[in-house]
């Protein structure tokens, strides 16, 4: 025990070692992830062996976490500023309105200190980054003193624990085992049925899974029709949707061929383009062959993002025939990303600036064409000079102070990195030069600051659990449990009684309003579809914006 008060950082790290092994435990459908483990491990040792860590490191990590948070956020939260995400933001609202006014009223009917009320809003909203935010606004107050702010810092850890325990069970089975009853469907086939009726759906591929059909093809031909045919001719024939690469004659292979080369019978040529245009142009040719080495030539893969004004609101069709390059070089469009959605790179759908465009054809005609709508995308190192400012931004946002009446409201290094963290990764989205902060640099970074966080937090208040737990041991359950299913139930009301939202994406975006990853998994699994995500997804971003600003809004309102 000496060893671990004399090196804090041993105590740290096992406490995530332990409660990520925690974590893992399952029950059902149900397993406690690894930050509530790290609560858990880190409560129980601070009590036992009652270490001490700096604030600083809680602070520096909390803000790591919440900037990575909102930079990852940022673009699909801004996209979804629209008329037709309104009716999500209403879902949104709801849950605000009913977490907050339930602590409100638990802390006034049952006298609870702020640390306490602060600890059930992040529990039973399972919303780890309430703790932070809520912690944070506490050590704040006028009026306390230092041991009065590490007791209810250390009752908003506690408070947390045991109501994310119960409100994590209530919102699983309530999303995937009850709702599907009270609307009267069979998940599976609902999903299905919508499914299908959306337009342009596809089903998307497992981490491990690759495209039995690849859309974009290369096929070598032996000419006999082509007889006599130019290269350029062939290539028109097929509305310049596919391009001639290689042509060996004898032992000559031609690589690119001039477009006025003529072919003659026994010729074999290399083709590239999209698989039904390929099948198309090969019956003008002659007889497809096995590949024949020495023709085969490498093709690049480019992504671009979008940064050209006038590509606004194109189609893919009349982006490639404004841009003649597109043809000559032979390069093709195989995959359009937006804000991490994968969209159909058909010729119809519509791009925007900022989307990103995997581009795949011949070095040459890649480096004409890039420069002419956008730039190559740059998400191979984490730009620290964009990452550093933007939580130096956050940073100064978050000691802004506004008095509202005799309430002082400030949103913290959390509320600011978190707001800064939505702006400036919205910013890069639009023009992907610059700012780069890979998605698995950012997701590790934002684990890893929330988990050193919570650690810190559960080492520190240790001491303060065990009379937290004996003086409200039955009210910490049923505010977990309340806390979840009244803001659901509302919404399951309202979203099937005004919102008309289909039910699939209703059961979604009610997982989504919670921020449960293990409720969207759980509905997911017994949806046997990936449906459902598509109402999460828009609500989950809303409510990992606004939820941790509720922390520091409590705490003002109670501390005043």
């Amino acid at each position: 025990m000496g060893v671990l008060r004399d090196h804090p950082e041993l105590a740290l790290f096992l406490c995530l070692a332990a409660g990520y092994l925690v974590g893992k435990l399952r029950v059902g459908p149900i397993t406690l992830g690894g930050i509530c483990g790290t609560l858990i491990v880190s409560l129980l040792l601070g009590a036992w062996a009652k270490i001490t860590i700096s604030d600083d490191v809680k602070t520096i990590f909390f803000a790591l976490f919440i900037f990575s948070l909102g930079y990852m956020a940022g673009p699909q939260f801004f996209a979804n500023l629209n008329k037709k995400s309104l009716r999500f933001f209403t879902l949104c609202f709801i849950e605000l309105v009913c977490v907050v006014g339930i602590a409100y009223g638990l802390a006034k009917a049952f006298d609870l200190d702020v640390g306490t009320a602060s600890g059930i809003l992040a529990g039973a909203a399972t919303e780890s980054a309430v703790v932070g935010t809520a912690t944070e606004a506490i050590g704040k107050l006028d009026g306390l003193t230092q041991a009065q702010i590490t007791q209810y810092q250390g009752h908003v850890a506690t408070a947390y624990t045991v109501c994310y325990l119960f409100g994590l069970v209530t919102i699983v089975i309530y999303t995937s085992q009850i709702m599907p009853m009270l609307l009267r469907i069979n998940l599976r086939d609902a999903s299905r049925e919508l499914w299908e009726r959306m337009r342009g759906a596809s089903g998307g591929l497992e981490s491990d899974e690759r495209e039995a059909l690849p859309g974009m093809v290369g096929r070598t031909f032996l000419v006999t029709h082509a007889d006599g045919s130019t290269v350029s001719s062939l290539e028109r024939s097929n509305g310049s949707r596919v391009t001639v690469e290689a042509v060996k004659r004898g032992s000559r292979v031609l690589t690119p061929p001039p477009p006025d080369f003529e072919l003659t019978l026994s010729d074999l040529v290399l083709m590239v383009g999209r698989r039904a245009n390929i099948i198309e142009a090969g019956r003008l040719i002659g007889p497809e062959t096995p590949a024949v080495p020495g023709l085969d030539t490498p093709l690049a893969t480019s992504q671009v993002a979008l940064t050209d004004r006038a590509v606004e609101g194109r189609t893919i069709d009349s982006l490639q025939k404004e841009h003649p390059e597109f043809a000559s070089g032979g390069v093709y469009v195989t995959d359009v990303v937006r804000n991490d959605q994968t969209l159909p790179a058909s010729p119809d759908t519509v791009v925007h600036r900022g989307d990103v465009l995997t581009l795949v054809g011949a070095r040459s005609g890649l480096g004409k064409l890039v420069s002419r709508i956008g730039a190559v995308v740059k998400n191979d190192a984490t730009d620290f000079v964009y990452l550093g400012l933007g939580i130096a931004c956050g940073s100064l946002l978050g000691q802004l102070v506004v008095t509202f009446g005799d309430v002082p409201m400030s949103l913290g290094t959390g509320g600011g990195c978190l707001i800064s963290g939505l702006l400036f990764g919205w910013f890069r989205s639009r023009r992907q030069t610059f700012g780069a902060f890979p998605p698995q640099a950012a997701a590790t970074l934002k684990d890893m600051g929330l988990a050193v966080f919570i650690a810190c937090t559960g080492l520190v208040s240790g001491p303060q659990a065990w009379p937290l737990l004996k003086e409200y041991g039955v009210l910490l359950p049923f505010a977990g449990v309340a806390m979840v299913l009244v803001p659901a139930t509302l919404s399951l009301i309202v979203g099937v009684k005004l919102l008309n939202i289909e039910k699939p994406l209703l059961i979604g975006a009610i997982a989504g309003q919670q921020c449960s990853t293990p409720a969207i998994t759980s509905v997911t699994q017994v949806a046997q579809s990936s449906v459902p995500m598509l109402g999460y997804t828009i609500t989950y971003t809303l409510s990992n914006f606004l939820l941790p600003l509720t922390g520091p809004f409590l705490v003002g309102v109670l501390g005043a």
